[in-house]
């Protein structure tokens, strides 16, 4: 192969469909807690569509949800993500809620409270006496509850022996507690193991920050709520079908009232930024491109050895689409919808990130390769007047 050749790097093949053209399908994953349901959902429908993702990229709940898909085979997955939804949602509030929002959210407020007072089965449970009443200094003093049975849940449902053999890519998001950087830890880098799903989930003060080696780690949501960035910022020129999934919508409507104010706020902070990541993304690749072509013209004599390598990796950059699918919040979920664990409302979350994906799937020219050159591409089926 000569040196004008452009060498592009190969992605996990995790089997199944992909448009012509597509070198990798991404999965990227947002945090938000018990709305975590909607991913599954997202999941639901594109295993019955025969997509299979090759590299799978979380945060938080969204974090956990890529370890059970990354951790399992195709033909398991599923199942998986049916049995860590039903577990951490199993416990009963009422048999019977009458019709009308204004029962669901009293529904919805007992449910929440529920979790504050007692956690969530295999999920995380409440300290006593309480990190108010514990000495500085000790293992319980700086959170409210433990996740303990997080690792528990991970060690059953998840085969990290297959994350960290021949699985698909996976990546997850966390912010080193002493330094505030955002990192991913991803399993192209090193051998990935429940703490780190665990620390990518730690969102404090309500979970305890994780220790990994010799440094401690929160939730990443706390910095950068999704994984797209870190998708965009790869430089092995693979052409992308992304499915980026969104518990929190940057749009959304004017608050009544203070529930209403404490909702919205905590939507705009934990938005994800993916029309400002792809403008970027769009205006860095107009000026590769128009640089590449500059390099084109330029006789090979007056290009250094560095330069005639650049030209080669400009002439060959890589289409990606992104499919954004957004959760779209009921009028009766207020601001504790995040922490609102009940089998009522994961069925419902569920549910609704099962039908965006098939609604988004049947828009076929969505889910081709756009033209050469074409750099990013976003659809999202919420908004299609875009």
């Amino acid at each position: 192969m000569d040196a004008q050749t452009p060498v592009r790097h190969k992605a996990r093949i995790a089997g199944g469909w992909r448009p012509e053209r597509c070198d990798r399908i991404a999965l990227v994953l947002q945090g938000g807690g018990a709305l975590g349901a909607y991913q599954a959902g997202v999941y639901q429908a594109l295993h019955e569509a025969g997509i299979e993702p090759d590299w799978l990229s979380g945060v938080s709940i969204g974090a956990i949800n890529a370890a059970i898909i990354a951790g399992n085979l195709p033909d398991r997955r599923l199942d998986r993500l049916k049995m860590f939804w039903q577990r951490i949602t199993e416990r009963k509030i009422w048999h019977y809620t009458p019709d009308g929002d204004i029962y669901r959210k009293i529904r919805n407020g007992i449910s929440s409270a529920l979790t504050v007072a007692q956690g969530q089965p295999g999920f995380f449970e409440p300290r006593f006496p309480g990190p108010w009443f514990t000495a500085a200094g000790a293992k319980d003093a700086t959170s409210y509850y433990d996740s303990a049975p997080l690792r528990e849940t991970l060690l059953e449902l998840v085969d990290f022996d297959l994350i960290n053999d021949h699985g698909a890519r996976l990546s997850v998001g966390a912010v080193n507690v002493l330094t505030g950087n955002f990192m991913y830890f991803d399993n192209e880098k090193e051998v990935l193991e429940p703490e780190h799903i665990m620390a990518s989930g730690a969102l404090p003060p309500a979970l305890p920050m994780i220790k990994l080696g010799t440094d401690y780690y929160w939730d990443g949501g706390i910095v950068s709520n999704t994984p797209l960035q870190y998708l965009l910022d790869q430089e092995d020129r693979l052409n992308t079908l992304a499915f980026q999934v969104d518990l929190f919508s940057a749009r959304g409507t004017m608050p009544r009232d203070i529930q209403d104010v404490m909702a919205r706020q905590k939507d705009i902070v934990y938005s994800s930024r993916t029309r400002y990541n792809t403008d970027v993304y769009r205006r860095l690749h107009k000026w590769k491109t128009l640089y590449g072509q500059a390099l084109q013209k330029m006789p090979d004599e007056l290009l250094s050895e560095e330069e005639r390598k650049l030209r080669v990796e400009l002439s060959d950059l890589p289409e990606i689409v992104i499919l954004q699918l957004i959760y779209q919040q009921k009028a009766y979920e207020g601001h504790a919808k995040d922490y609102e664990f009940s089998g009522t409302s994961m069925r419902e979350h569920w549910q609704s990130g099962y039908e965006d994906t098939k609604a988004t799937l049947k828009k076929k020219n969505w889910i081709e390769m756009p033209p050469e050159g074409s750099g990013c591409v976003v659809h999202d089926v919420h908004r299609q007047e875009d």
